[in-house]
């Protein structure tokens, strides 16, 4: 048998396929070993074990001030490291010479920025070189860093460990959405990134309350060291998931093609190749940064994101005393934050609606755009302003009287609202930007840390300036302007899709290299 058919051969045993142009080996539609056509088990146990990673490091990026403060109170006298720093931080001011801004700077806000930088290197990274690598190294460094966190009795380890541990989280944050793209289809994303979505704002909302009731009850160095445990446990798990990347998975089998054929020049469709470390830095790490600055629907898109989850790490510094004050104890105080988590819970009837506008543009034939997700949008801007404005007029100092569940079901609002915000924008922004989808979102992410860093050092003086009503109504007031955002992407967020080369090139090397036949 010539080489030619034994080619031949092997290609309809392997299911793959010579694109006719460039000669190189793709894809067969109905080949089992592509990240879209595993198994649903084998996608529900990966995709699961990664969004549990992300929700725990979300809970670990909006720990209270209560919890920084105990982290500043150990032994070594802070103020032979910041000896610049005069304004006292609360209880701990007499000890520490140390402002509570600086403080939440140092321990939350350093967290947020070296996530924002992460976001930007290990997307790009990932796309070029793979996934699984990254999730399990990253994993086993966080659970060090946590450890040593809890461990070393001094603020220096501390805040270098937070910076570590948050340069670290951007691998789940940022590549998750990735992965995502990676295993399934426009339509199963509906699901997948509400329960991305939803789990990640859980983590978030349940940051205060675990490290409250963790802090009381034995000390503040156990936040971490449970952190370390769980991580270090996820670690494990994660040597069991597949790499998702197709373009990576196809060389895999153009190396095996190879040696059943003993054609060395097959080459295999990979737009992801690139051929060193210098061009890697040059071209792919610019990716996000390039995108952010020059692509409308990416700045919008990342704008309104990060403006929305910021405002859950401003309202992490503002709901105990807001509780406080109708009578809720310490570590009660931090329940209302469960509320801003668990509204995905209303997120459902949404994703329902898109199922079924997609399965009847299918039914007809016609193709389904990104924009058919926006519909969302016109529940989510309005719904997320009215609730600020609801809760910032149900709570003290200047309303008195109203029972606290009226204000906990306006936190079920905002929840609703973010998450709606975010779920519509994040499918809408996957789709147009399919084949580059993990450096979209490191956009998305260096402006969201940004915002959600900067958000709660200026949160305790706003408070305390103009008092919690006016200080949400800031925030609502804020979120109705912002409205005019989603509404325009409703109506031109087509046309500056199309008029996007980046968006259009994406499409075009998505169409290439996908699997599927309907281009959903």
């Amino acid at each position: 048998m010539d080489k030619m058919s034994s080619l031949d051969l092997a290609l309809r045993e392997m299911q793959l396929e010579l694109e006719p142009v460039t000669g190189r080996v793709s894809w067969c539609s109905s080949n089992p070993r592509h990240p879209r056509n595993w198994s649903l088990p084998r996608k529900i146990w990966d995709i699961g074990l990664i969004v549990l990673l992300e929700v725990y490091t979300c809970v670990r990026s909006n720990i209270t001030m209560e919890s920084v403060q105990h982290l500043l109170t150990i032994s070594i006298d802070l103020q032979l490291v910041l000896p610049e720093c005069s304004t006292a931080a609360r209880y701990s001011q007499e000890r520490l010479n140390i402002s509570l801004t600086l403080s939440q700077f140092l321990f939350v806000s350093t967290y947020l920025l070296a996530q924002g930088l992460g976001g930007i290197v290990f997307p790009p990274y990932a796309e070029a070189f793979g996934r699984k690598k990254l999730y399990v190294i990253s994993t086993v460094l966080y659970s060090g860093f946590c450890a040593i966190i809890g461990g070393v009795d001094s603020p220096v380890a501390a805040v270098i460990g937070r910076l570590v541990t948050g340069f670290l989280s951007a691998i789940p944050t940022c590549s998750i959405t990735g992965s995502i793209e990676d295993m399934f289809n426009s339509k199963d994303r509906i699901w997948m990134m509400l329960c991305y979505i939803g789990a990640a704002n859980l983590g978030v909302a349940m940051g205060p309350v675990m490290s409250a009731y963790i802090t009381f009850a034995f000390s503040w160095q156990w936040i971490f060291y449970i952190a370390a445990m769980i991580t270090g446990g996820i670690s494990l798990l994660l040597l069991s998931i597949r790499e998702s990347r197709p373009s990576l998975v196809l060389e895999g089998e153009v190396k095996e093609l190879r040696k059943r054929t003993g054609i060395e020049t097959l080459e295999c469709l990979n737009h992801d190749s690139v051929p060193d470390m210098k061009t890697f830095v040059q071209v792919n790490l610019g990716r996000p940064v390039k995108l952010l600055c020059t692509e409308p629907i990416v700045f919008c898109v990342s704008f309104m994101g990060g403006t929305a989850m910021a405002i859950i790490y401003l309202l992490t510094e503002a709901l105990p005393k807001i509780y406080e004050a109708k009578g809720f104890d310490h570590e009660q105080s931090s329940l209302p934050f469960l509320a801003l988590g668990i509204g995905f819970i209303f997120n459902v009837p949404g994703r329902l609606a898109d199922v079924r506008t997609a399965n009847a543009l299918r039914k007809n034939d016609c193709h389904v755009p990104p924009e058919y997700k926006l519909a969302g949008l016109k529940f989510a801007a309005p719904i997320l302003a009215g609730a600020l404005w609801w809760f910032a007029w149900t709570i003290p100092p200047t309303i008195q009287g109203v029972h606290w569940i009226v204000s906990v079901f306006a936190l079920l609002a905002i929840g609703y609202g973010r998450n709606e915000l975010s779920i519509v924008l994040t499918g809408y922004l996957a789709d147009s930007y399919s084949a580059y989808t993990g450096s979209a979102f490191a956009a998305w992410g260096l402006l969201r840390a940004i915002l959600s860093a900067v958000f709660p050092l200026f949160a305790p003086a706003m408070f305390d300036a103009l008092g919690a009503n006016v200080a949400v109504s800031v925030l609502a007031g804020a979120m109705t302007v912002f409205m005019i955002i989603p509404l325009s992407f409703r109506r031109y967020g087509k046309t500056l899709r199309e008029r996007s080369k980046f968006a259009q090139y994406s499409m075009q090397r998505y169409k290439e290299t996908t699997v599927e036949k309907d281009g959903t």
